[in-house]
């Protein structure tokens, strides 16, 4: 949705007309489910109402009802062989010109979206924590990244809040309920710490911590020892994005781990608390 916003700030700056092109409703196997939608402008576009050539003609209509040859129209589209597409299912389409009004009102649907995004912790702004601020950052959340150490944390990417302190308390208290949290710090002391007082508090979505089952299984003895019930501990997810794959270079770590996140914190319900 950001990359709309902004495209649609600069469109209206220089009174670009824009069209709206939304799916209205979707049955059987389609590439966007109902309410997605894009916006078109004579030589621009931004979002996606799922590609291929059901965009294609849709964007085409879109600019023809700008350029004042067709009027707004709603239509009824089957994604199959005579579009060229095979997905099986079918659209409804609604295709119009945006006014103020409705512009406005798209602005103030993405700004309660993007507060009601679950927020993510990454600790650690080492090689892999570099690699995975890099692949968390296009995701729906708010990815909060810290370390004390600013020589590591390089090019920040874009949309990603970076706290340079060694406060970690101050962050972890910060977070509301049904956060995730990441940790790869230099230390595996300060690692226990954080993990240990994510645990306690038992209101993460997901608590994940680099490092191997044998790391996984010390820490676990540590928490079990200052109290911490086996509920709590079960719900730490150690290796992450263990998915059978033996590649430690850090972007494959962090694509590998980006999907976890997807899985767990964006959409699982039990998200954090299996293994």
């Amino acid at each position: 949705m950001d990359d709309i916003i902004t495209a649609l700030a600069g469109w209206r700056q220089v009174g670009l007309p824009v069209a709206r092109v939304s799916i209205c409703a979707a049955q059987g196997s389609t590439p966007r489910e109902a309410g997605s939608f894009m916006l078109v402008v004579p030589g621009a576009l931004a979002g996606t109402i799922g590609g291929g050539r059901l965009e294609w003609e849709c964007v085409a209509r879109a600019r023809a009802l700008l350029a004042g040859t067709v009027a707004a129209e709603e239509l009824e589209i089957p994604l199959g062989p005579e579009l060229g597409q095979c997905c099986g299912g079918r659209v409804r389409v609604r295709i119009e010109r945006a006014d103020d009004v409705m512009l406005d009102a798209i602005v103030r649907d993405a700004e309660i979206a993007r507060a009601a995004l679950p927020h993510l912790l990454l600790f650690g702004a080492g090689h892999v924590g570099r690699a995975l601020a890099r692949a968390l950052a296009p995701l729906p959340l708010h990815l909060i990244w810290v370390d004390p150490r600013d020589e590591e944390f390089g090019l920040v990417p874009e949309g990603v809040v970076v706290r340079m302190t060694e406060n970690w308390e101050d962050v972890l208290a910060a977070a509301p309920a049904g956060a995730g949290i990441l940790v790869l710090t230099p230390s595996h002391r300060l690692d226990a710490l954080i993990v240990g007082a994510a645990l306690e508090r038992d209101d993460f979505r997901y608590v994940g911590l680099i490092g191997s089952r044998t790391k996984r299984r010390g820490f676990e003895a540590g928490f079990r020892a200052v109290g911490l019930g086996p509920e709590r501990i079960a719900r730490l997810v150690c290796p992450i994005g263990d998915r059978g794959i033996r590649d430690k270079r850090p972007e494959i770590i962090a694509a590998l781990v980006a999907a976890e996140i997807v899985e767990r914190l964006l959409h699982g319900d039990d998200a954090g608390s299996e293994q």
